[in-house]
């Protein structure tokens, strides 16, 4: 991932202001750390910071068109250039950037072009004949944006808060799947599918259908010209995109260059039998699988960086990516610069374990619409910061806006859980790579319990985390929570302590307006706690909180806002999986 920082109609051209931009700019190149690059033009410096994945030779940017009146700056990946390259016959192209068509489709298509991009993305791009610019986030935000604005009427668009919340008056999240126009002013959404209204889909499940899209999204994010690997737990959903990719790499410009085995990680705490499941899946596709220790001091020595690098508050973000910004550190040192990762899914097919509670098809399908749309502010929100810290690249395949709308136009009654038939959490996906003939993986990994994210990172973790926290926040502090914190107020020991580390490095009230709040039990939607009467006295975004559900779920009994102990759990080992991460009590 790179990173972008745009200032835009600032009325100030001097050298003082050129610095200013620079040194706001340099606060992303953890982002990207292989090159910089400024382009000045009056009111309007576009920066950016360089992680170089497709041409990495020659394609630093901004970037241009023919006669350099079109000028971009952008952070991600374009899947299908070469056919838009196709789309542009009467278009000189000097580099082998990927990035390259958006300055030419604008030249030919105008502002309407970026439904055309399939890919991640968040970009901005000055028309330097009028002064005209516009900025774009990609369809669910993969890519992290904000967009912040000026007292003197400058726009501002970074990839990271801390580009420009000390500049700006006001900033928020740039929404994903959107455009701002000079012109308008304003924001207007570019991304509308179908799936977009929450209309009940109504198409007969065919499993052949699902397996050919998501086989497809994982070969599309093989356009590299440097070293990857994958993220392997040994859970279903990093499983098949290690399985796919192994069976598709030997083909590709990446094989001819890298060679033709398949690099695979994990990171745990040590004695973790999910380390053991990697380790079987690793086996059985034959990749090199580097496994990786860490401790619960080490993560919990990491968590103030965490949280400056992520730039949330929110509980279960923090937990989750503590041990991704950890591994993501150790799979750079080996030279690695990208990695595929299987966020999403459990948005898309209702694998969370609160899914288990939903009443009937609509009220499912309403949910997966909900998470998947709130994507940006959690999972996306992680993988892309995580690893960004570091200067490491995650792709998500199955948030691929093909797969997308394949797998949310299947009838939702395909995707209820229905135990007395067979049919578990992500029984579609499941089902979709049962291949007797020429297995994907081996059965019972294929239909293993979801483990969700948030408890990827481990219950011993969790409670550690919760202990820590016991320590440095005391019970008179979360007496006067309402008062310190009156947004989103933290009603637990672990999310006061969070908060303070969060407000110390983004004080401004639109930071703390970036983080969502509400209710979740198990990660679901406010919404969804309705659908079982227990869930509102056990609100916790860990799986364990799906009581009934969740083999190891907590104790009934327990307030929802205590300090869990390791006395309270029971004795029988977790085992959690998560993409790469795998953690056992």
């Amino acid at each position: 991932m790179c990173g972008i920082l745009a200032v835009l109609g600032c009325s100030d051209d001097s050298q003082a202001k050129r610095v200013r931009v620079l040194e706001l700019s340099r606060r992303l190149k953890h982002r990207g750390p292989d090159w910089s690059g400024l382009y000045h033009h009056g009111d309007f410096y576009l920066t950016h910071q360089r992680l170089a994945i497709v041409d990495p030779a020659s394609g630093d940017q901004p970037l241009f068109n023919e006669d350099k009146k079109i000028v971009v700056t952008v952070n991600g990946e374009i899947y299908n250039h070469e056919q838009l390259r196709g789309h542009l016959p009467n278009h000189k192209f000097r580099t082998g950037s990927d990035c390259k068509v958006i300055a030419h489709l604008y030249e030919e298509y105008g502002e309407e072009f970026v439904d055309m991009l399939d890919g991640m993305f968040s970009f901005v791009l000055l028309d330097t004949r009028n002064n005209h610019f516009i900025a774009a986030r990609d369809a669910v935000g993969i890519t992290s944006l904000y967009i912040g604005w000026g007292l003197d009427g400058s726009v501002w668009i970074s990839s990271e808060l801390k580009g420009l919340n000390d500049d700006c008056e006001h900033f928020e999240t740039f929404p994903p799947g959107h455009l701002y126009s000079s012109k308008e002013g304003a924001l207007r959404r570019w991304y509308n599918p179908t799936w977009f209204s929450e209309a009940i889909p109504s198409t007969p499940y065919d499993p052949l259908v699902l397996r050919r899209a998501f086989e497809n999204s994982v070969i599309k994010r093989l356009m590299t010209d440097v070293p990857f690997g994958v993220l392997l737990s040994g859970g279903l959903d990093s499983s098949l995109v290690a399985s796919i990719t192994a069976r598709h790499l030997a083909g590709t410009k990446a094989a001819k260059q890298w060679g033709t085995q398949l690099h695979s990680f994990c990171v745990g705490l040590e004695g973790s039998p999910d380390l053991k499941a990697a380790k079987e899946v690793s086996d059985y596709l034959g990749t090199v699988h580097h496994e990786f220790h860490f401790t619960v001091q080490d993560g919990i020595d990491a968590i103030e960086d965490v949280i400056y690098h992520i730039e949330t508050y929110d509980v279960t973000t923090i937990r989750a990516s503590t041990p991704m910004f950890l591994m993501s550190r150790k799979i750079k040192s080996l030279g690695v610069k990208m990695v595929m990762s299987g966020e999403g899914s459990d948005e898309v097919f209702g694998g969370y374990l609160y899914f288990h509670k939903a009443p009937n098809k609509e009220e499912f399908h309403h949910e997966t619409c909900r998470k998947i749309k709130a994507l940006h502010q959690y999972d996306c929100l992680r993988a892309n910061k995580s690893t960004s810290a570091w200067g490491l690249e995650a792709r998500v395949p199955f948030l691929d806006k093909e797969f997308i709308n394949v797998a949310m136009s299947i009838d939702p009654e395909w995707k209820l859980i229905k135990p007395e038939e067979g049919r578990i959490e992500k029984w579609v996906l499941r089902k979709a790579f049962d291949d007797e003939e020429n297995p994907y993986l081996p059965k019972h990994i294929l239909y293993r319990q979801k483990e969700q994210f948030s408890d990827g990172v481990g219950y011993s973790w969790i409670d550690g985390l919760k202990a820590h926290a016991e320590q440095h926040v005391t019970d008179k502090m979360m007496l006067n929570a309402t008062h310190i914190f009156p947004h989103n107020t933290p009603v637990t020991k672990e999310a006061y302590y969070y908060r303070m580390i969060f407000e110390r490095f983004f004080p401004q009230n639109p930071a703390r307006m970036t983080v969502p709040g509400g209710a979740s039990v198990a990660c679901s939607t406010a919404k969804a706690i309705e659908w079982d009467a227990s869930w509102s006295n056990n609100l916790d975004p860990s799986g364990r909180a799906a009581l009934g559900v969740h083999l190891s779920a907590y104790d009934q009994k327990l307030p929802s806002t205590g300090n869990l102990g390791p006395n309270i759990i029971d004795i029988v080992p977790r085992i959690v999986s998560v993409p790469g991460v795998a953690i056992q009590s």
